[in-house]
């Protein structure tokens, strides 16, 4: 049993104020594995006070020291890759064919990003006479999910160090051992003491601490859009800035001009079940022509089929265990319930798959002939689980994806043009057109109840300034 019971915070490893500890389930086998430390508010305010302290100097550090750190952050990354996916794999249930690729590479993109940005980033213009400024924001609070838990943690924490922020991490309770190694990467990159610290936690212990602190001038926020409530909630009183992305319903409209309307069908059910669903722009409502239905509905049996779900370590694994027993439970009375209000159950359905008695593992199932009101298309059901709509025509496909709360992400696949215009019509905060995969440079983050704010690339770069205009500065 690894034991990660001492908190980052001032440039030290140090003891935390509580005594009580949690351990870490492997969602795969169902066995402990490691424990942290669950921290305090006391312990929240000693990382605060020293996230503000170091922040007159850190915010007012250079360029190159910032890019330098960056770099060795990155070179920590590469030369830990392997420890860093088993790591993810364990902790959440990720393969580690995914681990090792688009979890950990993700969190290395955030962090090369954030380095190409800084390096011709102009923080300061003229105006006239006047100067415009774009500052470090300050002292940022994070607090971070399981299911992308070092994508979520490089997105905020790279951007913050290039723009000069100081900060104290708080990641998913149950996810925690990926961020406590990248801590003891960033440890050794040159920051200087308080810049960074690490506080693990619960959201009753630590996150309501992080969002209701008085030191906090930012704090970001990814998880359940429930949750996301009350991290605003708590940050109001201090009039500190939020941004938050949250859940996502993301509709997947397969259009009638497609050039291989397989092949479009193929890839949504292979990006719905990624993760095993587990990723808050997975495109889990499918909306394909009505009278096109029975085709779609063979494609998505097929690869359900073909979706193996095992062992982590196993090569020929598709997808892996969800998180932890809570979420299982949940995922499976989603399923029932689609059963109950009559969507088809095309694959799947309630329990393990066949031959897997421990780990919590679910079927990857689809449903087909879903109407838009039902509870399988409206929640977020955070599993491989896919509703397949149909629609009547263009109207009907943008009226029906638009009639969420939601506003993530979508798709759609289509003849380029046709596809464009339909892309302009959808209110989310991002659009893949014809299978375009993730871009580390476009802005990440939705509308309505996805959220506030944006991550990635500039805008994300950008959340973490202020914004100065000193008048008269260039006066003669």
């Amino acid at each position: 049993m690894q034991s990660y019971n001492n908190f980052y915070i001032d440039g030290k490893w140090v003891t935390p104020e509580g005594r009580d500890t949690r351990e870490i389930v492997n969602p795969a086998t169902e066995e402990a594995f490691a424990t942290v430390s669950m921290g305090t508010a006391e312990d929240v305010d000693m990382a605060a006070k020293a996230a503000r302290a170091a922040f007159p100097a850190w915010s007012r550090s250079s360029r190159e020291e910032r890019l330098a750190v960056l770099e060795k952050i990155i070179g920590g990354m590469k030369a830990r890759s392997a420890d860093l996916a088993s790591a993810i794999s364990r902790e959440m249930g990720a393969p580690m064919s995914l681990a090792s690729t688009a979890h950990v590479g993700s969190g290395m993109a955030h962090f090369a990003s954030a380095m190409a940005i800084l390096k011709d980033y102009r923080f300061e213009e003229a105006r006239g006479t006047t100067h415009v400024v774009k500052e470090p924001a300050g002292v940022c609070g994070f607090i971070t999910p399981w299911n992308w838990p070092l994508n979520q943690i490089a997105c905020k924490v790279a951007p913050a160090i290039a723009a000069g922020c100081t900060m104290v991490l708080k990641p998913s309770e149950e996810a925690p051992v990926s961020a406590c190694l990248l801590t003891e990467i960033i440890a050794e990159a040159g920051l200087p003491a308080g810049v960074y610290n690490l506080v693990n936690g619960d959201g009753p212990g630590v996150g309501a601490a992080i969002s209701a602190h008085p030191e906090f001038d930012l704090v970001s926020f990814t998880g359940s859009t429930r949750a996301g409530r009350e991290v605003a909630r708590a940050a109001a009183d201090s009039i500190k800035r939020v941004t938050q992305e949250l859940g996502g319903k993301s509709a997947n409209i397969i259009l009638d001009d497609v050039a291989d309307f397989a092949r479009a069908v193929k890839g949504g059910c292979i990006s719905c079940f990624n993760n095993s669903g587990q990723s808050c722009n997975a495109p889990t409502r499918m909306l394909v022509p009505r009278s096109r239905m029975a085709e779609a509905i063979e494609v998505a049996r097929s690869v359900a089929a073909k979706t193996t779900a095992g062992d982590p370590n196993d090569e020929t694994t598709r997808i892996g265990p969800v998180v932890n027993e809570n979420q299982f439970n949940r995922i499976q009375g989603l399923i029932q319930r689609g059963i109950d209000e009559g969507a088809e159950l095309v694959a799947g359905g309630p329990g393990r798959p066949d031959g897997l008695n421990r780990g919590f593992y679910v079927k990857p199932t689809v449903f087909a002939n879903v109407s838009n009101d039902m509870t399988i298309a409206r929640e977020e059901i955070f599993g491989p689980v896919l509703a397949i709509i149909p629609y009547d025509d263009d109207e009907d496909a943008v009226s029906i994806a638009n009639d969420t709360d939601y506003g993530l992400s979508g798709y759609v696949s289509g003849e380029p043009v046709h596809a464009q215009e339909i892309a302009k019509r959808l209110r989310t905060g991002m659009v893949h057109i014809n299978g375009a995969g993730p871009d580390f440079n476009a802005p990440f983050g939705g509308y309505k109840k996805s959220g506030n704010g944006r991550e990635w690339g500039l805008e994300g770069f950008e959340e973490f300034l202020e914004i100065k205009s000193i008048l008269g500065y260039d006066a003669a």
